[in-house]
């Protein structure tokens, strides 16, 4: 149990909104045994700062209301109810389990009331989960029973804010604005103004990824090409390396002599002295060439 009332009420302080659905509920008339308990539930939520004696004080009073009969009373004894269990279940940090406990007495989300549904929107928008309670308002907003109800525009807005926009459901948020007249038009002004924002940033956010993609794509490519051309030069040098090999440019010569003299012309023929003598010239001074690089000393002297 928690000792410090400033801390304890950390899970939904300044959830705010047009419902102070957060406050805990204001005791009814000891008209019944459930009112009764339910005025001992939030002394002990406000004053005792016992949750979890408050919440099983919730669960003790909503079977004895079980059996009585429904009325205004009841009605609104049951809502205070959830609204003091909510709280309790907040302040133990598990508001996980809020949605599952409210509907394990109202069975169906159309039956909820509209300070509970408030405050379950409100508790899931601020712990950034308002996924959880999506299909929840959805199936209370499409029933026809609360579309008449003077709570539906600051729900449906809620809904809009706090839920459709958040998880990016903008589709589904003009679509609710469009075809629900219970907003006023200043709430509608709000709404769409909100939806227009939220399609600005999500232009924004769609081109910074692209151009991320591009220049990371345009990166990738001049790698791919630095690596390319390193690799090409690599082979030039090798192969430039070999060209200019001496064994190699003996090797090239004779085959080129070889080839002159077997496949160009024959060698007993008059007309091909010249050429030979030529060739035996150009072989000598290749030779000369070669041997004033290896010796060039010797044959200095």
């Amino acid at each position: 149990m928690k000792s410090d009332a400033s801390t304890s009420a950390a899970p939904l302080k300044g959830l705010g909104g047009p419902l102070r659905s957060s406050e805990p509920a204001r005791a009814l008339p000891a008209a019944s045994p459930g009112a009764h308990l339910l005025e001992e539930a939030a002394d002990l939520l406000v004053v005792h700062l016992d949750f979890q004696a408050a919440l099983e004080t919730c669960e003790r009073a909503w079977q004895s209301l079980a059996e009585e009969p429904a009325s205004g009373t009841v009605v609104e004894v049951k809502c205070s109810l959830c609204v003091v269990g909510i709280q309790a279940l907040a302040e133990m940090d598990r508001w996980r389990e809020v949605l599952s406990w409210v509907l394990q007495y109202y069975q169906v989300p159309e039956k909820l009331p509209p300070k509970v549904l408030e405050l379950c929107i409100l508790l899931y928008s601020k712990m950034k989960e308002p996924g959880a309670v999506l299909a929840v308002v959805d199936a209370w907003l499409q029933d026809p029973d609360n579309q008449g109800l003077p709570e539906y525009g600051s729900l449906a807005e809620l809904h809009l804010l706090r839920v459709l926009l958040p998880l990016g459901r903008l589709s589904e948020a003009e679509g609710l604005v469009e075809g629900s007249a219970a907003l006023s038009k200043e709430q509608r002004e709000e709404v769409l103004q909100a939806i227009h924002t939220a399609k600005q940033q999500r232009t924004q956010e769609r081109l910074s990824s692209q151009e991320q993609q591009k220049l990371s794509q345009e990166g990738s490519f001049s790698w791919k090409l630095m690596s390319l051309l390193r690799l090409l030069r690599q082979l030039w040098g090798s192969v430039s390396s070999h060209l200019l090999s001496q064994p190699f440019r003996k090797s090239l010569l004779a085959a080129l002599i070889l080839c002159l003299l077997v496949l160009r012309f024959d060698p007993a023929t008059p007309s091909s002295l010249p050429l030979l003598y030529q060739l035996a010239q150009l072989f000598r001074r290749i030779q000369k060439a070669t041997l004033s690089r290896l010796y060039p000393l010797a044959l200095r002297d």
